[in-house]
Formats: structure tokens, C-alpha cells, sequence
């Protein structure tokens, strides 16, 4: 069974701009996630990114929305990974607010 994390980042940035900071750091964000040094695979449609990560025998999926002022996480932490959701979900915010907040 799927643990669901939830991570809403505010932002002042616009909509473009979080985009384009979304898609520059992605991988900074993946890194944070159980098996992120493994294959990853993105896909945008309009302002949703969907991705999933291999890794460690275990796959982590997710989407991404950007909004006019928020960027929305909604992750699926798969079996014994959901153990480290509070953690994790507190990982995310902390990297996904410095990626939205650096000039």
C-alpha cells in the first residue's frame, strides 16, 4: 500500500518563473527522494510535471503542479518507504522553498 505526501510551496515568483526554476532544479528535488540517484523519468503537460523515480527496488511517483502562487507536491512513497513520510515531506518543503526563493 501507497503512503500519499502532500508538499504545497508558497511563492511570489509567478507562474513562468516557478516553471522554469521547477525545470532547472528538478533534479535537486529527485535527490531528496528514496532511490533518487536512479532513473528518473519526467513528462510536462502544460504546467504538470509527472515523473517517477527507480531506485533501490522501489519506485517513487508524483506530480507537480505550478500555480500563479504555490507549487503543489503529491508523491506515492511505495510499502516500507512510507515509514519516512514525515521526514521526507519536511525534506522536500525545506529544498523546493530554497529552489523558489534564490534570485
Amino acid at each position: 500500500m501507497a503512503t500519499p505526501i502532500s508538499v504545497t510551496i508558497p511563492h511570489q515568483l509567478g507562474r513562468a518563473e516557478a516553471r522554469r526554476r521547477i525545470e532547472a532544479g528538478f533534479a535537486k528535488i529527485v535527490g531528496q527522494l528514496p532511490g533518487g540517484g536512479g532513473r528518473c523519468q519526467e513528462r510536462w503537460d502544460g504546467d504538470r510535471l509527472t515523473f517517477s523515480v527507480s531506485g533501490l527496488g522501489q519506485t517513487v511517483s508524483g506530480v507537480v503542479d505550478v500555480l500563479d502562487a504555490a507549487v503543489k507536491m503529491d508523491i506515492e512513497l511505495p510499502g516500507v518507504l512510507g515509514l519516512i513520510a514525515s521526514g521526507l515531506k519536511e525534506r522536500l518543503q525545506s529544498a523546493g522553498q530554497l529552489l523558489l526563493t534564490r534570485k
